[in-house]
């Protein structure tokens, strides 16, 4: 009897082991299933969006625009920008050398070889934000024992602006002697986007800064 025993229990751990040996492969593909689930990808972001940038330079394309720049035929002119400081600098600089060129400016590279002297100065280049809620906002309740919830904003009427607002101004003297010629400006431009909503749910958004028919 204890040998008929024996064997029993002999089989029965044997019968086990097979029977864990063919779930493991099982147990493995589940676990990769899992961890692959689990996993993410992160893509990298640019500090600032795209739609900021595009309100700050279209907003100096209409302030560069905006300025009145007379020369005499074949004046050779040179664009003296070490005063010029703000963001996206360079685009707004670019844009007000067009400006020039377009007037008539001969634009050379070298001081010395130039009639005139602009010197460009920024009083701005950045994006102001207001908004107007007729609603509850967003608030941040204390809940004993687990910290703070934060109740979703509900909006009657809501409107969130965004406005890009530059100003660019320049100075034109001789290259020579440094004689004053001309002022130009100060010059403003602006753009904008606004987001809309209304009862909750409906929402739409209102811009400037792109082109009629240009979807995003």
């Amino acid at each position: 009897m204890r040998i008929h025993w024996f064997n029993n229990h002999h089989m029965t751990d044997k019968n086990e082991v097979n029977t864990a040996a063919r779930r493991l492969p099982l147990a493995a593909l589940l676990g990769a299933l899992l961890l692959g689930g689990c996993s993410t990808v992160r893509d990298s972001q640019p500090p600032r969006t795209a739609t900021e940038e595009m309100l700050i330079s279209t907003a100096a394309d209409r302030a560069a625009e905006a300025l009145q720049p007379h020369f005499a035929p074949g004046a050779k002119v040179f664009v003296d920008a070490q005063y010029f400081e703000g963001t996206d600098d360079k685009y707004a600089v670019s844009a007000i050398r067009d400006r020039l060129a377009r007037e008539g400016a001969h634009l050379v590279a070298d001081r010395k070889s130039a009639d005139m002297v602009v010197e460009l100065r920024s009083g701005a280049q950045s994006i102001d934000q207001n908004s107007l809620l007729i609603g509850l906002p967003s608030l941040n309740l204390p809940i004993p024992l687990t910290g703070q919830i934060q109740t979703p904003e509900i909006a009657l009427f809501k409107r969130a602006r965004q406005v890009g607002v530059a100003k660019v101004a320049a100075t034109g003297y001789g290259a020579n002697d440094g004689t004053y010629a001309v002022t130009l400006g100060p010059k403003y431009g602006f753009s904008h986007l606004t987001d809309w909503t209304v009862l909750f749910f409906i929402s739409w958004k209102t811009q400037d800064y792109l082109p009629p028919g240009t979807s995003e």
